[in-house]
């Protein structure tokens, strides 16, 4: 990006360092404590079974994409893969490493806040503090609490930004350039259609900021090593995935196929944007603002010598009613809690932020054009194209639970803005971000103690177990999940040889990872989106794999239909295998 004024960091006095010592440890504490009681109050079986049962199977050497279909991006099973290598088996170590991420990730947006802040608006400490406590309970992993490639590709990106942000006030280095590109491409490899969007707009931003500079006159080497690095970090990862499952395999299951089963249709990714209440959220918006600047231009105009004359009454009384104005959408979140008791409805009024932040951030991102700098300049664009790149998986309701902290990064930015011309009015910066602040707090808390976002799954009904199996050491949730797959996990101990392959249908248990044996059919779980075969197809495989154990899950703790072809494939299957056992929740087959 453009090289800042200043290329010499600032240091803070010692005691801002105290300060901000002890606000990033209190913030990656609470983050990591909120982590640590989601994970001991609910588990959410078929979601984590997906990333645990193919990390041990990668931990076993296989290879994804060319030994097993697999349609994602590979870093974060990798990630998991190498703790089950290096500590063994026991879920215990994933919930540490999902606490870990989660409290790194807030106290780096904190970071990328204070820097995007400093300068811009008083008290910019404060301010940053404020937006950021809303994460200890919106943060990447606190919605979601086990490991999972949403998060972990928000904290790449979020890294990515700040080494962006420290790179532009040091002075733009080639060296820091290059760095700073090989880190931005990492979310690519961390999960597709948001580390995609992530790299297509920052290169966009490059592009935009490269032309810029050269018409005015000013060095683009900065930013052409950033392209540099970007390119090189591409050439490895290519090569490296080439060389061990084949780029034509990569390109296949995690573009071609994913692509395919995953891509929401327009009318669901424009939903959100056509509504009534969202119009009203803009326009108070609108108002808000407008009122502020008459605010402002008064008090100009009563001080044309540059002083800063007292506020009067009738000012005071305008600029309150701007930032609640301003703040309607967030308030009316909280308030909306008192008004209706269904969780739902409650967890919409709070998703309802995003559209809103979204609009009035490029509205004002593109007003602010010829008064912004560097990535300062590009960066609301960049994160909209993110967040409008994450929809793609599963819209607003289901994509936007681990990345709030780039929505707490545009709404600073635009407080940030709003400051510049109310330089009048010191207190309205820190109004706005305490009201945003508290209402996030209050609205988020609930939609994480409420579980709404994990509503696909029965993580209510039932009381607390604790799995008393080594391997899930660590794994709490209602309801009689784990006494029944801990009966199944007894049962294949004593009575089916190690060696045997097995077919788990639909695949919601962490029967792999659990027992340490070693899978020999290609797909762990039927669902839509990663298994390709038909039931002919994995019948055929069934006999070709020499499979001798058939075993279906009778009641998931998934809601709805995962596997619509499950009684087809079950009528085909039956014609190899006869009953053996009938367990509390599972039935059990062998080849006849």
């Amino acid at each position: 990006m453009e090289p800042s004024n200043n290329p010499k960091p600032i240091v803070a006095p010692d005691s801002w360092r105290r300060i901000d010592t002890l606000t990033a440890i209190l913030l990656f504490t609470v983050t990591a404590l909120v982590v640590i009681w989601q994970n001991l109050r609910l588990g959410v079986m078929w979601d984590l079974s997906y990333i645990l049962e193919n990390a041990h199977r990668i931990s076993l050497g296989d290879v994804p994409y060319k030994d097993f279909p697999f349609p994602y991006a590979p870093i974060t099973f990798l990630i998991q893969a190498a703790i089950i290598k290096l500590t063994g088996h026991a879920f215990f170590h994933h919930v540490i490493y999902a606490a870990l991420a989660g409290g790194a990730g807030t106290v780096i947006a904190w970071r990328i806040l204070l820097h995007l802040l400093r300068g811009t608006v008083t008290r910019h400490r404060l301010i940053a503090f404020l937006l950021s406590a809303p994460l200890t309970v919106l943060g990447i992993y606190c919605v979601y609490p086990h490991p999972f490639y949403d998060p972990d590709c928000t904290l790449v990106i979020l890294c990515g930004i700040l080494l962006l942000r420290r790179w532009e006030v040091r002075g733009a280095s080639a060296f820091g350039g290059f760095c700073c590109g090989m880190a931005l491409l990492v979310p690519l490899f961390v999960k597709q259609n948001t580390g995609l969007s992530f790299l297509v707009s920052v290169a966009l931003g490059l592009a935009v900021l490269t032309a810029m500079n050269l018409c005015r006159g000013k060095s683009i080497a900065g930013l052409l090593w950033i392209s540099v690095g970007i390119a090189a970090a591409l050439s490895a990862a290519l090569l490296l995935i080439h060389y061990f499952a084949g780029l034509g395999n990569y390109w296949h299951w995690t573009i071609q196929y994913a692509s395919e089963r995953r891509t929401p249709d327009i009318e669901d990714m424009l939903d959100p944007f056509l509504n009534y209440a969202l119009v009203a959220w803009v326009g108070a918006a609108i108002a808000g603002i407008g009122l502020t600047f008459a605010i402002t231009r008064r008090i100009s105009a009563r001080s044309p010598t540059g002083g800063s004359p007292k506020l009067s009454v009738f000012d005071r009384i305008a600029a309150i009613v701007s930032v609640v104005f301003i703040c309607a959408p967030f308030i009316f979140s909280v308030v909306y809690l008192f008004l209706d008791d269904d969780p739902s409805s409650r967890a919409e009024r709070l998703l309802a932020l995003w559209p809103f932040v979204l609009i009035v951030s490029l509205a004002i991102g593109f007003l602010r054009i010829r008064h912004r700098r560097g990535l300062s300049l590009m960066l609301p664009f960049i994160l909209a194209g993110t967040i409008l790149g994450a929809f793609l998986s599963q819209q607003l309701w289901g994509s936007t639970y681990a990345i709030w902290p780039l929505l707490m990064i545009l709404i600073a930015m635009l407080i940030a803005d709003l400051a510049t011309f109310a330089q009048g009015i010191s207190w309205l910066a820190p109004a706005l971000a305490s009201v945003i602040a508290i209402s996030l707090l209050m609205a988020g808390g609930f939609y994480v103690w409420s579980r709404e976002r994990l509503a696909y799954a029965n993580v209510w009904d039932g009381a607390i177990t604790r799995s008393t199996l080594p391997a899930l050491k660590g794994l709490s949730m209602r309801g009689p999940w784990i006494p029944e797959f801990e009966e199944l996990v007894r049962y294949s101990e004593t009575e089916i040889p190690k060696d045997d392959g097995l077919l788990m249908v639909p695949g919601e248990d962490l029967f792999y990872y659990t027992t340490g044996r070693h899978p020999r059919f290609p797909v762990l779980m039927f669902d839509h989106t990663v298994n390709p075969f038909s039931p002919e197809q994995v019948l055929a495989l069934s006999r070709s794999e020499n499979i001798q154990w058939l075993v279906v899950k009778r009641n998931l703790q998934m809601q709805g239909t995962p596997y619509v072809d499950e009684a087809a494939l079950l009528r085909l299957l039956l014609t190899d295998f006869q009953p053996v056992k009938h367990l509390a929740n599972y039935d059990v087959y062998k080849r006849k």
